[in-house]
Order: structure tokens, then sequence, then C-alpha cells
């Protein structure tokens, strides 16, 4: 799951179909199965590789929503009360509970929401993975008068596909982290040039809705990627939208599943800071 998948069907994860909180205002939010990181501190941990049909999950589920069918895990949706007890023991960062739709499909379910939400956002596991799925959802998303937020880890090179960037408002920008070996770390994966890439070419587009960049003194080189960032884009450091994240051990499967939170103080002085380089528009969360 290295390169941008062009097929335009991707196994999607959950669909939320009213969310205050992958975006501004009211969202639908879609999440896809499969990401190109290996994050240690992610949350979304399921989401990061498609199954591999091991059956390891079947005989423990409560309701009978999961069954081996052949070399195939099946999960029936109507059985299942979501008590999540097949993430627990899957070993492979992944979930049965996922469906292989289409833009349609997607757009079909978010349709009844349309009365209640503003936008539509699409998150992951990694969905820029998926260009060619995006480009057709938001295609759909902007013939209803829905605005269209990428929710993006900034490894994939956004620059390369014009078509989905048009039909993109803005993409929420995650930096990981900016030494290469504090990258590999936290990511799995070796840096490339595609963070600095990515935030020149939105930034340019007027499409950078968003940086954000979890903190975590131990394992996040928190001032050297803000100082990154604010070198990367001087001219727009001052109206591009800054969150800092603490991390939190909720959901964390990864290395960083015992790692203490850093205190209120502590995401005060990443504030002050990312003031003094020049962002002005901060939140933390």
């Amino acid at each position: 799951m290295s390169r941008a998948d062009q097929t335009d069907a991707v196994w999607v994860n959950k669909i939320i179909p009213i969310s205050t909180v992958d975006g501004p205002g009211a969202r639908s939010a879609v999440f896809v199965q499969g990401c190109n990181l290996r994050c240690a501190y992610c949350h979304n941990p399921e989401t990061q590789t498609l199954c591999r049909h091991c059956g390891l999950c079947v005989p423990g589920c409560p309701s009978g929503a999961l069954s081996q069918n052949g070399s195939r895990v099946v999960w029936n949706p109507v059985l299942c009360i979501d008590c999540d007890q097949c993430l627990d023991v899957c070993p492979y960062f992944s979930s049965p509970k996922v469906r292989r739709m289409s833009p349609q499909d997607v757009f079909a379910e978010i349709e009844p929401n349309l009365p209640f939400i503003r936008g539509l956002t699409v998150s992951g596991g990694e969905c820029t993975l998926y260009p060619s799925f995006l480009t057709g959802l938001f295609r759909l998303a902007k013939d209803n008068n829905l605005s269209t937020l990428i929710d993006a880890n900034g490894a994939v090179d956004l620059s390369l596909f014009p078509d989905m960037m048009n039909v993109t408002d803005g993409v929420m920008l995650d930096l990981k982290a900016w030494d290469p070996e504090v990258y590999r770390r936290v990511t799995g994966v070796e840096r490339t040039q595609a963070a600095e890439n990515n935030l020149r070419f939105l930034s340019s587009q007027g499409k950078l809705a968003e940086i954000r960049l979890v903190c975590q003194a131990d394992w996040i080189d928190v001032r050297q990627a803000l100082d990154g960032a604010a070198k990367t884009i001087p001219h727009a450091v001052h109206d591009t939208p800054l969150k800092l994240i603490a991390f939190r051990s909720y959901g964390v499967k990864g290395e960083m599943k015992d790692v203490a939170a850093p205190g209120l103080s502590e995401m005060e002085t990443y504030r002050t800071y990312a003031e003094s380089i020049g962002f002005t528009r901060i939140v933390i969360r």
C-alpha cells in the first residue's frame, strides 16, 4: 500500500453520519481502510491494514456476526453489536468490519444527512492512497453543495493528483515529525520530501486548511517540526491554522500505548513557541 491506488471502489471502515470534530460545522465523515504508515500513536490502528482473513476473530464474536466462509472472514452488520472484540484480538492492526464501496455507494449513505450537514470529510487509514475514489466522491459532494476536506498524513504528494485537488476545498495535514530518525521511529517508514512539498503546494493553492501535530516530548520533535513548517511556508505561517494535539493513549495499540500524555502546561509551552515563530491561529486539543 505504498503507492496511490487509481481504482474507484475502496474498503470503507466506517461512515459517521454527523460529526463536529472532523472539520468546521456538522459534516459526514468517511474513514477508509489501509494506510502507508504505521504510526506508534495511531488512534485508529484497526484501519492500517486490510484483513488477512486469518479467522482469529471469529470464535470470540459474541453475536455471531463473524463467520469463516472458505478462506474468507465474512461480517454480518445486521448481527454486529459493535463490541469491537474482533479489533481487540486482531494482531494485524486490521478489521473484518469493512465494506467495499464505490463513490456512489458512499454518497447514497450520506445523502439522507444533507439537510443537517455542511460538508464531507474523508480520513482513514490514509484516504489519499485512493485519489480516484476521492475524486468521484467529492464530485458528488460538490454537485450537492457540500464542502470537501481531506484528513491526510502528508506522505502522498498531493500535487500529483490535480483532478482530486480540483474538487477538494482543503486538507488537514498531519506533520508527524520532522527529523528523519524521529519520523522513522514514529511512523515506521522513511521520511521523504512529501511533507514539505505538500505544505508548499497546499499553501500556494489556498487549500492548507490546517496543520496538525501530535505532541509528546519523548517521541515527537515538536519544536523542530514547528520550525520546519514555518520555514517551508514563511509567507503563510501567520494565516495558517495550527492544531496542537496532546497525545492520548486511548485506542493506541502501537509502541506508544503506555506513554504518558502531556499536561496542559506543556501544551501551553508549545503554543508559546509556535507563536514566537509566527503562528497566530493556534488551537490546543
